[in-house]
């Protein structure tokens, strides 16, 4: 497996992993900085972790979606048969999410809540007010990738909705000299707006599924890989069943992950776990 992230000094690092039935473990790391990070240099990267860990141990090569490491996949597989590369689902999930995200509509529903949610915790006065309503709870949640930090930032303000609506329409809130200002009075306007909250549910009903998709891919408690193709059936189902099999409130959202899903997740090896898995195939008598 390959990461690659930036560090404090702007150098571009790339961490290499083996994962095996004993665990994951750390081997090396490339200091990427001096060199274009071209397909061709990336398969010369792979290609030499694979010779020093020895063909015959390795099965599948992870790495990012970027389209250079997709080149360095192809390669890699053109030259060492039996190894398959696959892109790392997570980040495929979370870019299906980033994609939706950019719908119109979801799209402008994340905008206000953000601005919403920036705004109170902005200022001392509104947050105090806040937390004195919601009891301590807290807006702001942040998780595995930008996009799943967005969802559950809705997802607390929906389960907030009724003591946000009370903050905004109390005499402690008219008495705030911010509730003069145009940024407050934007503020209000958006919380006690219907439009908005059927908004929010719309966006929560598309993407929680997904999202409960990409904490099963990136969590630790057991390997992801022979559920991947269930979990996204899965996912599908739920939203079909959210809008009532109303194929107009989700056909944008299904092209889209289809889109990815095809070009991206739907790889030999997963298919093969999903195949394997005795989960899916026999009942469990114990």
């Amino acid at each position: 497996m390959s990461d690659a992230w930036t560090d404090r000094k702007q150098r571009c690092i790339i961490n290499f992993f083996i994962n095996s039935q004993a665990g994951i473990m750390f081997l090396k790391f490339v200091d990427g900085s001096d060199f274009v990070k071209t397909g061709e240099k990336l398969f010369e990267l792979l290609d030499a972790i694979v010779e020093e860990v020895g063909e015959e141990n390795v099965v599948q090569v992870v790495t990012d979606n970027g389209s250079n490491y997709v080149l360095a996949g192809k390669l890699l597989e053109e030259k060492r048969k039996h190894i398959y590369w696959t892109p790392c689902v997570a980040h495929c999930i979370d870019l299906m999410l980033e994609d939706i995200g950019k719908l119109p509509l979801i799209r402008k529903t994340i905008r206000r809540a953000i601005n919403l949610v920036g705004f109170i915790y902005a200022h001392s006065s509104t947050l105090s007010l806040l937390r004195n309503f919601t009891n301590k709870r807290e807006l702001v949640r942040h998780a595995i990738t930008r996009f799943a930090t967005s969802y559950l930032t809705l997802e607390r303000l929906h389960k907030e909705k009724a003591n946000i609506r009370k903050m905004f329409t109390s005499d402690e809130w008219t008495l705030n000299k911010l509730s003069k200002e145009p940024k407050g009075k934007e503020a209000a306007k958006v919380v006690l707006m219907p439009s908005f909250w059927n908004s929010v549910v719309y966006t929560l009903k598309v993407m929680a599924p997904l999202v409960k998709v990409l904490r099963l891919v990136d969590g630790e408690r057991k390997p992801a890989m022979g559920y991947i193709y269930e979990a996204m059936d899965k996912a599908k189902e739920t939203i079909i069943k959210s809008f009532n099999n109303n194929e107009s409130k989700y056909k944008d959202v299904f092209a889209i992950i289809d889109k990815r899903w095809n070009c991206q997740l739907h790889r030999p090896l997963h298919a093969a776990a999903h195949f394997l898995n005795p989960e899916f195939f026999y009942d469990n008598t114990d």
